[in-house]
Parts: C-alpha cells; structure tokens; sequence
C-alpha cells in the first residue's frame, strides 16, 4: 500500500474527510510550522545556525499534502510523474529547472 493510500484509510478510519479548501488551508499552516522552525534555527536564514526541521513536521506536511491530493481525487503519483517530466523538459530546453513566469 501506498502512503497516498495509507492517508485515505486514515482519514476514512477517522472519519475525516474534509472538503479540499480546509486540507488546503490544513497543507498550508504545516508548511508554515516548517518555514516557522527555518526561521527560528537559522535566525531567518542569515544566522550561522544550521537548519532545523523535526522529521515529524515533514511527516505533517506530507499528510496533509497526501490528503489534500485525495480531496481533489489527484493520483499524487501521477502528479509528481507530471511534475518531473516537467522539469526534465525545462532543463532540456533552458538548462535550469526553473520556471520563468
């Protein structure tokens, strides 16, 4: 089983489905804990200190990623396979993975 899966049973387990625009809201507030720890253990990133994120803060994000992507009925492997095509193509064409809009 996949963990895009393994969130499905969670939530279904829990009963907690949510409509997309709360796991977006949920995704967003995770990311922000994670930037909120680069904040603080780098001293907003212009200190000496070494970057510091909890393993299990990632661990939120992608779950509330994965459930976001279940809300929208995304195959979120499929998307990371579009994704990176994406940028495969990008760095043929430009040498950079970067977007430029």
């Amino acid at each position: 089983m996949d963990a895009q899966d393994r969130v499905r049973e969670f939530h279904d387990e829990h009963e907690m489905q949510g409509e997309p625009e709360y796991q977006l809201l949920d995704l967003a507030s995770e990311v922000g804990e994670l930037a909120a720890d680069a904040c603080s253990s780098t001293e907003y990133g212009v200190g000496d200190g070494d970057l510091q994120v909890e393993r299990d803060e990632i661990g939120d994000a992608l779950f509330s990623l994965l459930s976001f992507a279940n809300s929208l009925d995304v195959d979120a492997d499929a998307a990371l396979d579009e994704a990176l095509e994406k940028y495969e193509r990008r760095i043929a064409e430009t040498g950079d993975p970067g977007s430029d809009s």
